[in-house]
């Protein structure tokens, strides 16, 4: 059964200054370098001329990293493939919408984000519904995934932070 989880993000940065980063192949290159994965690829990059921005990533875990009990179910390096449509920013606030996959498993996630403006900055809010169809044991697969889903959105958040620091 399908498990949901919702999760934010504080940036001390606009709504404005974070979406113009998600708009910057340097900062996606440097996010994915930053990431933690042991391979990782900027698989395609569209930034419309009205402000919306398409990303699509892979990002690779070799098999030693995962934990022990992962392998009775899916052997060899993890790979998943994610992607990120965000809206312009409208009304102060930009959209997302985000999938990930991992090929060769039944496991998939999608989920909804909004980037709002704070008193102090920006906030992201993220709700996430991951799903994997393997019987019994989907569940407990399925919070493990969304612990390292609430790790990589903090991650996330301190490298954007810095990234803005260092590129505003």
């Amino acid at each position: 059964m399908p498990r949901s989880f919702d999760m934010a993000a504080e940036y001390e940065g606009s709504v404005e200054q974070v979406h113009r980063a998600f708009s910057d192949e340097q900062y996606w290159l440097a996010r994915l370098e930053d990431s933690g994965a042991d391979d990782y690829t900027l698989d395609a990059m569209e930034v419309g001329p009205d402000g919306h921005i398409d990303v699509a990533t892979t990002q690779i875990l070799r098999a030693d990293r995962l934990p022990g009990w992962v392998h009775q179910f899916y052997r060899g390096e993890v790979r998943l493939l994610r992607t990120e449509k965000w809206s312009p920013v409208e009304d102060g606030k930009a959209h997302a919408e985000v999938t990930g996959s991992v090929p060769g498993a039944p496991a998939s996630l999608s989920g909804k984000a909004v980037l709002r403006p704070t008193e102090t900055g920006s906030r992201l809010e993220f709700n996430v519904t991951v799903e994997v169809g393997i019987p019994l044991v989907g569940g407990k697969i399925e919070n493990f995934i969304g612990g390292l889903l609430a790790d990589l959105l903090i991650a996330e958040q301190r490298f954007t932070t810095v990234w803005l620091t260092e590129n505003a």
